[in-house]
């Protein structure tokens, strides 16, 4: 099946409701009009409003509900909005649903799933572009994921609802738009990373809207004679460091990219790790590329502050240079 990333979740999210009754979705504005971004389109027309939940204004509400249905059994999915609307739900996540089955000794779960649009790219306003997955990654008790193609759209929100820790599930809202196959047969598991693109010379390492980028920063490495390996990472917490690891060993460089800010970020711990595990392999420091530490930019700047193949090239250029 050929198709958009966000209408591949929106399958995804069809099969988990066909599958599961304990499955139910809450959000915004995700019933009649389909949410924001139209991800959730017809499916409260096919499941009805007790099964696709229109909520108010609130999202410590629509958390802080969906966590005392989770621990009765339900499964539901929450959308936010937009990535920077989740702050006042922020408290209800990691102080509540990312601690209740330690607290419990494993005997109480809540499997919950928090589905927020991410990153930028869209020409969107203030709070409408941010980046917080790091937050959350360092959050015990919380699963982060990002998928990157509609393969996996499709496959890891099903995973996602299906698992009985708690999930934030990170979109790419730049790339809700991108076509691909869905490959009915291609299932990783949901915390696995993927090589995308096999070399010798250096890995990148991304995530999110940036493995795209990663590719064709790739590409345009190839024609230059430079063999780049890429890495979506896929998961956020937990992190395959066993392919990491295995493609550093194998190429002796890094780098790693994101959107957000690489100041205490997803490729500063990825680096920390590689530096760590992999020192003898290394030929050449670990390189990050991400976005600058200040906050998200006016739309009419955003093309300046996101990283683009130039700046993943120059890091890849410095990798090999030493």
């Amino acid at each position: 099946m050929n198709t958009t990333l966000g209408k591949a979740i929106n399958a995804g999210l069809r099969a988990a409701l066909d599958n599961d009754p304990k499955v139910l979705l809450m959000g915004l504005d995700i019933g009649k009009l389909g949410g924001v971004f139209r991800v959730t389109d017809e499916l409260q027309k096919d499941f009805g409003n007790t099964r696709v939940l229109d909520m108010p204004l609130a999202e410590s509400g629509i958390i802080g509900t969906a966590f005392g249905m989770a621990l009765r059994g339900m499964r539901p999915v929450c959308e936010i909005q937009f990535d920077g609307f989740v702050y006042p739900a922020f408290d209800q996540i990691v102080s509540q649903v990312a601690k209740i089955r330690y607290r419990t000794d494993g005997l109480v779960a809540a499997p919950l799933t928090i589905r927020i649009p991410f990153g930028g790219g869209i020409g969107a306003v203030e709070h409408h572009s941010e980046s917080p997955e790091a937050y959350f990654a360092h959050t015990a008790g919380l699963r982060v994921v990002a998928p990157s193609t509609p393969t996996d759209a499709y496959w890891m929100i099903q995973q996602s609802i299906a698992s009985n820790d708690p999930v934030v599930f990170f979109e790419p809202k730049s790339r809700y738009w991108d076509k691909g196959d869905i490959d009915m047969s291609d299932s990783l598991p949901l915390d696995a990373a993927r090589v995308v693109r096999s070399g010798t010379d250096v890995t990148i390492v991304a995530y999110g809207s940036r493995v795209r980028t990663a590719l064709q920063a790739a590409e345009i490495a190839a024609t230059e004679g430079r063999s780049v390996e890429v890495i979506d990472l896929r998961s956020l917490s937990p992190i395959d460091y066993a392919t990491i690891d295995a493609s550093v060993r194998k190429t002796g460089g890094l780098v790693t990219v994101q959107e957000a800010s690489t100041f205490v970020g997803i490729g500063a711990e990825i680096a920390a790790h590689v530096s760590h595990e992999c020192f003898l392999s290394l030929e050449a420091p670990v390189e990050r590329v991400g976005g600058f530490h200040t906050p998200y930019p006016p739309a009419r700047l955003e093309k300046h502050y996101l990283p683009d193949a130039d700046r993943i090239l120059a890091a890849v250029d410095t990798v090999l240079a030493r």
